[in-house]
């Protein structure tokens, strides 16, 4: 993928920031106890900075375990976005790779989703001139459960059919050291990692307004997306013929402390 379509993919989603809201799964309450186990202290009270955190997912949560969180977004939609459904959270612009934040400033730092829109070799030293001592970074992803059938089978479909957009098989990287080493090719961060399953069930539609909006189909276009999404809604009523959809997840977190 070139530099100017990772680009492309990156503020992809501005312009479906409304929709990413209202089908994109959360994140459960096992996974913040994790981070906390593996930090090594509560998020209650912590001063913490989620950064890329689009319309607030993440972030909500943070402040709902009783972090003081402030937000980092880079994207007008997805600001935008996040301000109205959280007033009561500070929201600043910026990126991962130039953080708007003081050095030594935050117990947490927390990347949802978007630490793979950064440059690591500029986020990781950004990342440490933030962080207090013995603060934790803290990575995380709701990823792929390749051992469900269904699943396995619609990547597959998704695969084939946006090739020409970028689309790459789906490798399992749970426990492996696959996760660390993406997110420092360097080496000098030394992770723990930690898988935690969770499922939903959805509707339909909200399913496929989900997966609808990721990069791919945003970059893809309407027809493209369309047309896949119209035929994945068929082949889906006769999987769940009652209309709802059982999504399961493998939230995989990586978390190091400074």
């Amino acid at each position: 993928m070139t530099a100017s379509f990772h680009t492309t993919r990156a503020h992809s989603f501005n312009a479906a920031a409304a929709q990413y809201a209202a089908s994109r799964p959360s994140y459960p309450p096992a996974l913040f106890d994790a981070i906390e186990e593996l930090a090594g202290r509560p998020l209650a009270g912590a001063r913490a900075a989620d950064i890329g955190a689009g319309t607030g997912i993440a972030t909500a949560l943070l402040h709902g375990r009783g972090a003081q969180v402030v937000a980092v977004e880079p994207g007008d939609g997805m600001a935008e976005q996040f301000r109205l459904a959280h007033p009561d959270i500070p929201i600043v612009r910026g990126d991962g790779n130039d953080l708007p934040l003081l050095a030594d400033s935050v117990d947490f730092l927390t990347y949802a989703q978007s630490w793979h829109w950064t440059d690591p070799t500029r986020a990781v030293p950004e990342a440490l001139r933030v962080l207090r001592p013995g603060g934790a970074l803290a990575l995380w992803w709701n990823t792929h459960t390749l051992d469900v059938p269904w699943v396995t089978a619609q990547l597959d479909r998704i695969i084939e059919h946006f090739k020409a957009y970028g689309a790459g098989p789906a490798v399992p990287v749970n426990g492996s050291g696959t996760r660390s080493a993406q997110a420092d090719p360097t080496g000098g961060l030394d992770f723990a990692e930690r898988t935690v399953r969770w499922s939903r069930h959805v509707p339909v539609d909200t399913h496929l307004a989900n997966i609808g909006s990721h990069s791919l189909f945003l970059v893809a276009g309407e027809e493209q997306a369309g047309a896949f999404l119209a035929e994945e809604r068929r082949i889906l009523l006769e999987l769940f013929p009652d209309g709802t959809v059982e999504e399961t997840y493998d939230v995989e977190l990586l978390v190091t402390t400074a």
